[in-house]
């Protein structure tokens, strides 16, 4: 029995190592094929991408200069740009002071011409309007004094609406 199962792990074993076998063949086959196929691709790349790298490099030499160039320019319209925003900044910051002193004095102005306005209206009430009416309160009194003394009627207005006396000298 012994001798039977010794074959039969032998033969077991033999089984596994021709499979084994079996599988490193196709593992072979396959690696052998995938490298056909990756040779014919990096052929392929090759003949197709390196020609356009090359293209691609070649324009890069040549645009490197016009690039550094571009990039001075700009750095440099950059520089001017900032400084003629200073200028201009202090510029219209000046403008806004000036403008807002004249808007001062302006109203100071204004202020003053109201205040003479208003002491030249004081001035010719004091100095015209109350004597005027004092003379014409002094001629209306003369007036009634000469008519009550010679004894004439007073007229009346013609729409009825007299001024009392007491009213004129309001």
């Amino acid at each position: 029995m012994d001798d039977n199962l010794l074959r039969v792990f032998i033969a077991l074993t033999a089984f596994a190592v021709v499979i084994q076998a079996g599988i490193l063949v196709a593992l072979y086959l396959a690696v052998r094929k995938s490298t056909a196929r990756m040779e014919a691709l990096a052929t392929e790349v090759t003949t197709k991408a390196l020609p356009t790298l090359e293209t691609a490099q070649s324009m890069l030499v040549e645009l490197r200069p016009k690039i550094e160039t571009l990039t001075s320019n700009a750095a440099e319209s950059t520089t001017i740009l900032r400084s003629q925003l200073g200028r201009l900044d202090a510029t219209l910051s000046d403008v806004l002071d000036r403008t807002r002193l004249q808007v001062i004095r302006a109203d100071e102005l204004l202020n003053r011409t109201m205040d003479k306005v208003e002491e030249t209206t004081e001035v010719v009430h004091r100095t015209v309007v109350s004597p005027l009416r004092q003379v014409s309160g002094l001629m209306s009194a003369i007036s009634t004094g000469v008519e009550v003394f010679l004894g004439q009627k007073r007229r009346q207005p013609r729409n009825g609406m007299g001024v009392p006396q007491d009213e004129m000298f309001i």
